[in-house]
């Protein structure tokens, strides 16, 4: 029932008739977007194509692809695997390889003729983005950037996160549910990512009674400030 419940939410933003790629890595918020992408695909009949892109980042990382794809293929859901060949970067490894990711992802849905691809970032996701923000002293637009909806690059392809209203926990119910299974990226818990450091400081915030909520109530206020400010530049220029 809890799950029926999510796939609503899922499925009334989704809204989509057309074909539909999921980008999906092993963690529990990718294969939750997987199993709910998958039964979107069957009530609306439309095909979905999962990606796994493969970093190889880690000595097991094509192992852990490979894995992640006969579990997936256990529940009729398709995936192919994208590799990052080639020498790899020694700095700003997590933003190159983010980088990496998308263009292979996008090339792929090129190929297939795709227009939608769907991301697993989820509440908890969006939290730690604008607290990274800020620490780079990025203006509104910056602040704000993480959307449901967005272009990629300003080619044919929309980027889509329809799990922004879920919290982490949501997805791991899921996918233990589900598929009894999923990935934890050692990355997660390496503090010498700034990502897990600000991860770190947000659960320190909510042992003080901090408020999630609250956070993401503040960022869509200042999404309509932006749009309030958009809006009148266009109409005076």
């Amino acid at each position: 029932s809890e799950i029926s419940k999510m796939y609503k939410k899922f499925s009334d933003f989704l809204n989509e008739r057309e074909d539909i790629a999921v980008a999906v890595s092993g963690g529990p918020d990718s294969l939750s977007l997987a199993f709910l992408a998958k039964c979107y695909s069957l009530n609306n009949k439309v095909k979905v194509r999962c990606f796994i892109v493969n970093h190889k980042l880690r000595i097991d990382s094509s192992q852990e692809a490979k894995t992640v794809k006969d579990i997936l293929k256990k529940i009729g859901i398709e995936c192919k695997i994208l590799n990052w060949n080639g020498k790899k970067p020694l700095k700003n490894i997590q933003s190159l390889a983010r980088d990496k990711r998308y263009f292979l992802l996008a090339e792929e849905c090129k190929k297939n003729n795709i227009n939608n691809l769907l991301l697993g970032h989820h509440l908890d996701d969006m939290s730690e983005n604008f607290l990274i923000r800020i620490v780079r002293g990025s203006g509104l637009n910056g602040l704000i950037s993480f959307d449901k909806k967005t272009k990629y690059r300003n080619q044919n392809l929309d980027i889509l996160r329809p799990l922004l209203d879920f919290e982490k926990k949501d997805l791991v119910y899921i996918a233990k549910k589900v598929f009894g299974f999923f990935i934890k990226d050692p990355s997660n818990i390496n503090n010498n990512f700034k990502r897990t450091r600000i991860r770190n400081l947000l659960q320190s915030l909510e042992k003080e009674g901090f408020d999630k909520r609250k956070l993401i109530l503040t960022i869509n206020n200042l999404k309509d400030s932006d749009k309030s400010i958009k809006f009148y530049g266009d109409r005076n220029l």
